[in-house]
């Protein structure tokens, strides 16, 4: 079954010549139902046509396995760990989603030797010929090996929720993203939003903020309602767009998604990809040597 799949990623491989965008999906503080996002919108991407690679870093408390009820034979520390391909490592959900596992030994990707760098990065090069859309699942929070990733990408999705504490955590992030590149573009989405006044107070506390202190505006992408469907798709371990695709949230998703590929298709395509992805994670590696 997997060297099936891997047979047919190949092939598709030699065929396509496309080039992914990348995007961190990013959160200030943990619990704010990040990877719920990533998962959901990955598969309201796939849904509109696009082909979408979900890539789990978030390191050592990687969940994306547990929201699809799947269990992958292999995950990112296996590449490293057993000489893998990453094409190897890929799993494929019930609805034809490819992701890979996250682990636990990602933290140390810019202190590996040369040899192991230039063989991941020169894989994963050739695995965004392959898809429309990288999406990368970061670990709650920024650190020093993070921030090398995300600043790598095309663009941020930073999630938060309308608490105080994720509020502040969130415009930490985006500051600390902010003071290290002050163009990398990046929007804002606001989860678990009890009604339209709550996430619309929450979008300008943070977008003030932005302005006053940061001299940069922000976007925000959407919001996503405070809806139970999503904790009993958690318990049912089903993406909630699957589970019930008319709950609130799900609809949510989908008008969110929607919105993302028309703000992307409208842009000009010099705002994206100035400077490769892999380009600049190997400048990232070579400056951190």
């Amino acid at each position: 079954m997997v060297n099936d799949q891997a047979a047919r990623l190949r092939e598709r491989l030699m065929a396509l010549k496309s080039q992914a965008k990348s995007i961190a999906v990013v959160s200030g503080k943990g619990g704010v139902g990040k990877s719920n996002f990533s998962l959901n919108f990955s598969l309201s991407l796939q849904a509109l046509g696009k082909r979408v690679l979900l890539f789990d870093l978030d390191i050592g408390m990687g969940n994306i396995d547990i929201l699809v009820g799947e269990s992958s034979p292999y995950s990112i520390v296996d590449y490293f760990e057993k000489q893998l391909s990453l094409i190897d490592i890929i799993k494929n959900d019930p609805s034809g989603l490819d992701y890979i596992s996250g682990g636990t030994g990602l933290g140390t990707i810019f202190k590996l030797d040369d040899g192991k760098f230039e063989r991941f990065t020169s894989e994963l090069e050739l695995l965004f010929k392959a898809y429309d859309f990288v999406i990368f699942d970061m670990g709650a929070g920024i650190s020093e090996d993070s921030i090398q990733f995300i600043l790598a990408v095309d663009e941020i999705i930073v999630i938060t929720t309308p608490e105080p504490t994720a509020i502040t955590d969130a415009y930490a992030a985006m500051k600390y993203i902010t003071l290290k590149d002050s163009t990398i573009p990046f929007t804002l989405v606001i989860n678990r939003v009890f009604n339209q006044k709550v996430g619309e107070t929450t979008f300008k506390r943070l977008a003030s903020a932005m302005t006053s202190f940061m001299q940069r505006e922000i976007t925000l992408l959407g919001m996503i309602p405070d809806d139970s469907t999503i904790m009993k798709a958690v318990i049912n371990q089903k993406p909630f767009v699957h589970f019930q695709p008319n709950c609130p949230a799900s609809k949510a998703i989908a008008t969110l998604s929607n919105e993302f590929l028309m703000r992307t298709n409208s842009l000009d395509s010099a705002v994206y990809q100035k400077t490769p992805f892999i380009a600049k994670l190997k400048n990232f590696f070579m400056k951190g040597r």
